[in-house]
């Protein structure tokens, strides 16, 4: 089961997929944000392309886990996907774009390098706890 994880920001959008087996995520694009519409058509073309299942959302909560203005706005495009019949799942990701950040800057990217990629690996870590998550379940 492939799973889309995304980190959903004003801007851009953050993608990560999951390998066949579901156990590791990685990071794949960010697309331009066009307008919840098309930023929905956007993530249904590759959840075709990459046959997922299932789309893990990084939700922005505040530092006491309430949720702000930010999640309210990313809450939108998730009851849009919902609506699109997308089995869809939220996950907090707080620190997820420090976490991404901290494992650029220690692989020696470039600051402008580390712009590009910031939000395809904020995605990937949203994902990835996703899955860590998951596997412990299991156990």
């Amino acid at each position: 089961m492939r799973v889309l994880g995304l980190d959903v920001g004003s801007r851009t959008i953050g993608v990560a997929v999951t390998d066949e087996l579901g156990v590791a995520a990685h990071g794949v694009t960010t697309l331009s944000r066009r307008g919840t519409a098309k930023d929905v058509g956007q993530v249904l073309e590759l959840v075709r392309r990459y046959q997922a299942e299932r789309i893990v959302v990084g939700m922005p909560y505040e530092l006491d886990g309430s949720p702000g203005k930010r999640a309210e706005r990313v809450r939108v495009f998730y009851d849009a996907l919902a609506a699109a019949g997308q089995t869809v799942e939220e996950w907090d990701e707080r620190y997820s774009t420090v976490e991404a950040e901290e494992v650029l800057i220690q692989a020696n990217v470039s600051r402008a390098k580390r712009k590009e990629v910031i939000d395809m690996m904020a995605a990937q870590v949203i994902l990835q706890g996703w899955v860590d998550a998951r596997s412990g379940e299991k156990a």
